[in-house]
């Protein structure tokens, strides 16, 4: 209780001290006013002090922007005025050893950009079989363009085209979207881009410029206005899936042709649309009018500028002059224009990689092997005359060039002539490492789980369907993409694509027991409206008057060729056949220079170095004669080199192949397509 009293009369002397306060400041307002001015400056004093010293603790770093301004018609990055030159160059055509060498020489030339495309089938080949090893290794590409202090434009696709097989695809999406769903707001097909986009895309966003990497632009499909299915609703949807991960740490972009048909289908709203094309365009600022009409404001940009052009078997190399290049870049930097060099450096088709085009009332044509495209860097990363042409153009034109890197051509190989020798016929089971699959009627590669390769096809002739007194006709309705036909091993004729459904006349008598069809796939269209390209034979066999079948179907995808190793060469094999020869570089090199396998003579194949499958050779059509083979698929002195190859049609007499130092990519054309 004592307690409880002291606390009611110090409660009462408070009160009564704070009454008296309040009857002085009642008189006397201005120091009351002078009291609430020193409180807040006190405060406002504690405060700096406080966040003084939060700031030295946690410094701010500066936001990182990089954005369009459609007022200024121009891109600012952290607020400043920027435009790049950019060049392609894709790292899944070129040696993951060899990758900061182009880089640095991109560097060198002015260049302050790079642009790849992510090609989907590589890095997906099988559903839910992931591969970001050695040349899939994106992430470590990514860095390397970082390392360089160079910026980034990423073309995800999910589609990119590029020349290489189904566009990018991987092969397995024939067998679960619904056929003429590709590309559009098919469900299944969009839930297999979303799965795909799950993997791919936290590998990608620590490289985002907002996030403190370099990539500043990500494209949204690829020029989507020349496809027929023109679907709004897919570009939308796919738009919003990359927002989702992109957000605004870069700039989303389509890109397309020149042409009011393109720019119809192919932009989709809150993405920047740009433009591509290449000399042939006379008036550059039309080109440019189509992005302007799409948008209101922001910079010009074209996102490929095309530097050279692709080649295809059997057509006659397209070459593009130096100057002509030089002289639209001067016309495009005039306009302030951004632009990407395709191709700055292109590289190789390796394997089975390739694509091929089919245009409406034309041929189908296959993608050569060499991606050297006429690019500024060649197929060997060598600089070329338009290398040094566009270098001194940019560098008047105040892009920072360097002499970091040798531009020296690098040396070359010329090792010399080697005889091949036989080892076994693709009819001999010990080629079959994969159990033949056995069926009523012939099954297309997809529907097997072959991507690439060949397949034969082999069904037993009945009685019945023997001719003794007449010739018959064969017919196969549909070939994917060369058949090769033989009566008991012995091949008869050969059909390309383009006379599919034609009838053969076969000579068949009461002796003929099997009939036989080797079927090539020679690489899916990438390009247009024809890109849902299954492989194989998948409609019925016509002879006669008779549907032939059962079939086996034996695949030969040609993933390895270790298993050659036990087989012993012989004189003589039919074909097609496999072919070895073993030899040892000179003891003098510190490493292995790169070459060039001159198949000259031997007619149409397949050549694998150490294992590596280089390519496919076809010197009997051209225009490409010789195979670039990289210094590091070479084994140094004193290790033994092995190469095999799969002649499918014709061997020189002297069975001889050669390595050589100078490429021929632009040898006689046979046209058969």
């Amino acid at each position: 209780m004592g307690l409880l009293s002291e606390n009611d009369e110090t409660q009462s002397l408070l009160k009564k001290q704070k009454l008296r306060w309040n009857q002085k400041l009642s008189k006397c307002p201005l120091i009351a006013i002078l009291f609430g001015i020193l409180l807040l400056v006190f405060i406002y004093i504690l405060y700096i002090l406080i966040d003084g010293r939060e700031s030295k603790e946690t410094p701010k770093t500066p936001e990182r922007t990089f954005i369009v301004d459609y007022e200024q018609n121009e891109f600012l990055k952290d607020g400043q005025v920027f435009r790049y030159v950019s060049g392609s160059f894709h790292y899944f055509r070129v040696p993951k050893p060899y990758w900061k060498d182009r880089i640095k020489k991109m560097k060198a030339a002015g260049l302050n950009a790079v642009s790849t495309y992510v090609e989907w089938s590589l890095h997906e080949p099988y559903p839910g079989v992931y591969n970001f090893e050695d040349i899939a290794d994106l992430e470590y590409f990514l860095k390397l363009v970082q390392d360089e202090g160079m910026y980034l434009l990423l073309r995800p696709g999910p589609f990119i085209s590029a020349e290489r097989d189904f566009g990018g695809f991987p092969f397995w999406l024939l067998n679960v979207v619904p056929k003429n769903s590709l590309r559009t707001n098919d469900p299944i097909y969009k839930h297999q881009i979303a799965k795909w986009f799950d993997v791919l895309m936290p590998k990608i966003v620590p490289f985002l410029y907002g996030n403190g990497g370099n990539i500043i632009m990500v494209q949204v499909e690829n020029e989507y206005g020349t496809f027929y299915t023109c679907d709004h609703q897919y570009m939308i949807w796919l738009r919003d899936l990359y927002k989702s991960y992109i957000k605004s740490n870069a700039v989303l972009y389509t890109t397309d042709m020149c042409g009011d048909s393109f720019f119809k289908c192919g932009p989709v709203a809150d993405v920047y649309a740009t433009v591509d094309f290449g000399i042939w365009i006379t008036d550059i600022k039309s080109c440019f009018n189509y992005m302007k009409e799409n948008q209101k404001g922001g910079p010009l940009v074209n996102s490929e500028f095309y530097a050279g052009w692709a080649s295809y078997w059997s057509t006659p190399l397209h070459v593009i002059s130096s100057d002509k290049v030089v002289s639209a870049m001067k016309e495009m930097l005039a306009l302030n224009a951004s632009f990407n060099i395709f191709m700055f450096h292109g590289g190789t088709n390796f394997g089975f990689t390739s694509g091929a085009v089919k245009k409406i009332h034309q041929n189908y044509k296959p993608s050569v092997t060499s991606y050297d495209f006429s690019a500024l860097l060649n197929e060997a990363g060598d600089p070329t005359e338009k290398y040094f042409k566009i270098k001194k153009l940019l560098e008047e034109s105040n892009f920072a060039v360097s002499n970091d890197v040798s531009l020296v051509p690098a040396p070359k190989g010329n090792y010399g002539t080697f005889t091949m020798q036989p080892l076994v016929s693709i009819f001999e089971k010990v080629t079959q490492r994969i159990k033949p699959i056995e069926s009523d009627v012939p099954l297309g590669f997809e529907i097997m789980g072959f991507k690439s390769g060949f397949v034969m096809y082999e069904t037993t002739l009945t009685n019945d369907q023997k001719f003794v007194t007449a010739p018959v006709n064969l017919t196969i309705s549909k070939i994917r993409d060369q058949a090769t036909i033989f009566l008991d091993q012995v091949q008869v004729t050969i059909i390309p694509r383009k006379y599919e459904n034609l009838p053969v006349s076969l000579n068949i008598n009461s002796t003929v027991q099997k009939l036989s069809i080797l079927i090539e796939n020679q690489g899916r269209i990438n390009l247009g409206n024809g890109i849902e390209d299954r492989k194989g034979i998948f409609e019925p066999v016509i002879l006669g008057d008779h549907v032939l079948g059962p079939w086996k179907m034996i695949p030969y995808p040609l993933n390895e060729t270790s298993w050659l190793s036990t087989i012993e060469p012989r004189k003589y094999a039919v074909l097609p056949a496999f072919y070895k020869t073993t030899f040892t570089l000179p003891d003098n090199l510190s490493e292995p220079l790169d070459t060039y396998l001159d198949p000259t003579g031997w007619k149409k194949g397949v050549a694998f170095v150490n294992g590596n499958n280089i390519g496919r050779y076809w010197p009997s059509v051209g225009p490409q004669i010789t195979l670039y083979v990289p210094g590091l698929f070479l084994i140094p002195y004193p290790g033994v080199n092995t190469i095999i190859m799969l002649e499918q049609e014709g061997v020189p007499e002297n069975l001889s192949i050669s390595f050589v130092d100078k490429p021929n990519l632009n040898g006689t054309v046979n046209p058969i397509f």
